[in-house]
């Protein structure tokens, strides 16, 4: 089993503690907004290391929806080239926890569908693409068969 290795913003870092301590029961919104989050574990790239990132939580039936927002920044997110590499993937959502595998969204009407779904849980998508010239990966995590 490979090393976990926290993520060194403090604040993801914490939620990713308190949300998998408390066994799904506690941190459970994105900081302030109460808008509800899922822990996406994965595999880093270049480290090989677990990694496990709170994203917003975006559900489409058994499916789970990830958006590469980086709050609208010049760049994709670390996560993004992690699931690029290994999309196998852990999804806790509360205190649920589901294999799944990670594919990007090419299909236009599909991630026209998808992006829908993702704003209308997180309506600040809508700026963070405003505010980037790329555009925003769209990423959709299905249970392993």
């Amino acid at each position: 089993m490979s090393e976990y290795i926290p993520s060194p913003s403090a604040w993801v870092a914490e939620q990713v503690e308190l949300y998998e301590g408390s066994g799904g029961t506690e941190g459970l919104t994105l900081r302030d907004t109460g808008l509800p989050v899922i822990i996406v574990t994965n595999r880093g790239v270049k480290t090989g290391a677990i990694r496990k990132t709170p994203l917003m939580r975006v559900a489409d039936g058994q499916n789970y929806v990830l958006v590469a927002s980086q709050g609208g920044a010049p760049k994709n997110p670390l996560w993004y080239a992690n699931l690029k590499a290994d999309p196998n993937v852990e999804i806790r959502d509360k205190t649920e926890v589901y294999k799944m595998r990670v594919r990007e969204v090419s299909d236009p009407a599909e991630r026209q569908r998808l992006w829908a779904l993702a704003v209308e849980a997180f309506p600040p998508y809508a700026e963070y693409q405003k505010k980037t010239a790329r555009t925003i990966p769209v990423l959709v995590a299905e249970p392993v068969a």
